[in-house]
């Protein structure tokens, strides 16, 4: 990484590219009537990826970006599991069908906080309305704090092999001031739990640019975390943004690390990991050699959505859950964000659609572009622009913002190849942002480039 391309670029905000356009360009104009008739349209042939949106939590993390509430009782997860039973056949039935489903993600909030024999009964739920896979990865969200003996052994009896571990940062002091104390231990009892039941894939979550942060405890962390050898960490940095998320106002502003002290935790905690024998993929992901996700990354085959980096080359995304987003090959949908709000539309017999957005031809083209600069640090505007009956020369011209990045030594323009350098690679968004003709509509509500 280069110091002088992170004072330059990494101020601006700007999309992580989960989807193109991103959700901020969602609108009233995609409602359920519209979500319906998408939903019967699905191929016969086409496998899906199923997100479930758990929005609870025992308490709040001040760090937290999410859409999560918390719950002291267990009678409002109750209710909200029932709307999701409720969802997932309401949807079935539209779409008329057992359609195949390859993986499912439960995100949160905090998934693990439904009691144990819910969950087994949720994923039954799945089952008898989908066809899930025997391949099918399942996939869930912990927070090792409050996770049980029970409820691992009910994640491990409904066939969940991928679990995916907030840690964060092992530091008191940062803990404190994000009010997220967990201990070593708690993880590594979760993470020895989890294996011993057959759930094989485990990932650690990590952040770096949280209060009273250093490069010192970014390393203790990283070397803590390697002890339990996950298969894959994700390395995100803290996006303060109090005006949208008003918890995050309890954090003090001066405890903040400063754009170059974020890029050196970003720098060493990246080092440390690679160091530890694992391989570098995309924006914030490092895997073992092994794992799937790696082989995707070394043979083009990496995905990106509102998970983040995936294997996951489903034809769709059928999301479930209040603020749930979903993808289908006419666009988006999103749920409403409320709980309230979303189980009286699901009590009413309505699919909670709220939002959406209908995919252009010129969408479909610039979100192929991001989404390979985003997996791959580059892209061949040649192939992807004649699949879609456009000339790359005409791409690069709407693309003025890419010049900068060029004479800047970010990126190398080869004819119609364009690869990231490899000491600009933590700049990636901002290459991507080059091909994306919504941008400054939204720029506000986006995280920092680093």
């Amino acid at each position: 990484m280069r110091p002088d391309l992170a004072a330059c670029y990494g101020q601006e905000r700007l999309p992580r590219y989960t989807s193109y356009p991103t959700a901020p360009h969602f609108s009233a104009a995609v409602g359920p009537s519209t979500y319906a008739e998408w939903l019967r349209a699905i191929p016969t042939t086409a496998t899906a990826s199923l997100y479930l949106h758990v929005p609870f939590c025992r308490s709040m993390c001040w760090y937290c970006g999410c859409n999560t509430m918390v719950a002291k009782r267990d009678e409002p997860i109750a209710v909200y599991e029932s709307a999701l039973r409720c969802e997932i056949d309401m949807v079935s039935r539209q779409i008329g069908r057992r359609l195949q489903v390859g993986h499912i993600h439960f995100g949160g909030g905090t998934p693990t906080i439904m009691a144990p024999e819910s969950f087994v009964d949720l994923v039954g739920s799945l089952r008898h309305s989908f066809f899930v896979l025997p391949s099918a990865e399942i996939a869930i969200e912990i927070d090792p704090r409050t996770l049980t003996r029970a409820m691992i052994a009910a994640l491990g009896a409904s066939g969940v092999n991928r679990a995916s571990l907030g840690v964060q940062s092992f530091d008191p002091l940062v803990q404190k001031a994000i009010n997220r104390v967990q201990s070593f231990e708690q993880t590594a009892a979760a993470t020895h739990g989890l294996r011993e039941v057959g759930v094989a894939g485990i990932n650690f979550d990590l952040i770096y640019g949280l209060p009273h942060q250093n490069v010192a405890s970014c390393l203790d962390t990283v070397r803590r975390s390697i002890e339990l050898r996950p298969d894959r960490l994700s390395v995100f940095g803290y996006a303060h943004v109090p005006s949208f998320k008003t918890h995050q106002r309890k954090i003090q502003d001066t405890a903040l690390p400063d754009s170059l002290e974020r890029y050196d935790q970003a720098c060493v905690i990246g080092e440390a990991l690679k160091d530890a024998g694992y391989v570098q993929i995309g924006l914030d992901h490092f895997a073992l050699p092994a794992d799937p996700m790696t082989i995707a990354f070394r043979e083009g085959r990496l995905h990106r959505n509102f998970q983040g980096y995936t294997t996951d080359a489903n034809d769709l995304l059928i999301g479930f859950g209040a603020s749930a987003i979903g993808q289908l090959p006419q666009g988006y949908i999103q749920n409403a964000p409320q709980v309230r709000a979303y189980e009286e539309k699901i009590a009413s017999g309505s699919l909670a659609t709220v939002k959406g957005y209908g995919l252009t031809d010129d969408d479909r083209l610039r979100a192929d572009i991001i989404e390979r600069i985003m997996c791959d640090y580059g892209v061949d505007l040649d192939v992807i622009c004649t699949r879609h009956g456009m000339a790359a020369d005409a791409m690069l011209e709407s693309a003025p913002r890419l010049q900068s990045l060029i004479s800047d030594g970010v990126v190398e323009l080869r004819g119609g190849s364009l690869a990231v350098t490899e000491h600009s690679r933590f700049l990636v968004r901002s290459v991507a942002a080059a091909f994306d003709a919504h941008l400054d509509a939204s720029k506000q509500l986006h995280s920092r480039a680093v």
